[in-house]
């Protein structure tokens, strides 16, 4: 029996798996000409990529600032935590911040190795994902105090859209290495 808590986690999980399923198969199928690269080459895939993955940049920036800012104005926190006890403040924009750091790294690198390998009409998964990121950070940001269920779909949001692309870039690569 799950409790109250593990189920909001896992609507607001299976909220965000539905929703990156849907649109990332929904950009690959219709694959919209104002969410696709100029030309078919890699090279411009990884252009349009960067490019929108603005979007997935900013949230680091933003959750480095955060966590300054407090630090900066809260006297028991602006030695840092590697120094101090950290207030509780201070504790949540650290999480939220490591948690950003996790997902961007993931995201980049995995919108980067899509926009190398995977077809032309593919590249509208990212700016999609890119979006998809955006608003996820955005809930997971609004909810992370108010405890995990309250941050389920923002991370949802965040995260999934990412894995499909990738287990989509595995299946691809297994397939072209056994079709030539």
């Amino acid at each position: 029996m799950l409790t109250e808590k593990q189920r909001g986690v896992f609507w607001g999980m299976m909220g965000g798996l539905a929703s990156a399923l849907l649109a990332v198969s929904v950009s690959i199928v219709f694959a919209p000409g104002a969410l696709l690269p100029e030309s078919t080459d890699a090279v411009s895939a990884i252009v349009h990529t960067l490019q929108w993955d603005v979007l997935v940049v900013v949230w680091l920036a933003a959750s480095i600032a955060a966590l300054a800012r407090h630090r900066f104005f809260t006297p028991s926190d602006i030695d840092g935590s590697g120094l101090s006890e950290g207030t509780s403040t201070a504790k949540v924009l650290q999480s939220v911040l490591q948690n950003s750091l996790e997902q961007v790294v993931l995201a980049l690198a995995t919108h980067l190795i899509w926009a190398a390998v995977m077809p032309w009409r593919w590249q509208a998964a990212v700016p999609v994902a890119a979006i998809l990121f955006f608003a996820g950070r955005m809930l997971f940001w609004r909810g992370y105090a108010r405890g995990a269920p309250a941050r389920a779909l923002g991370f949802a949001l965040t995260f999934y859209p990412t894995v499909v692309m990738l287990f989509l870039i595995l299946v691809n690569r297994v397939w072209t290495f056994f079709t030539g």
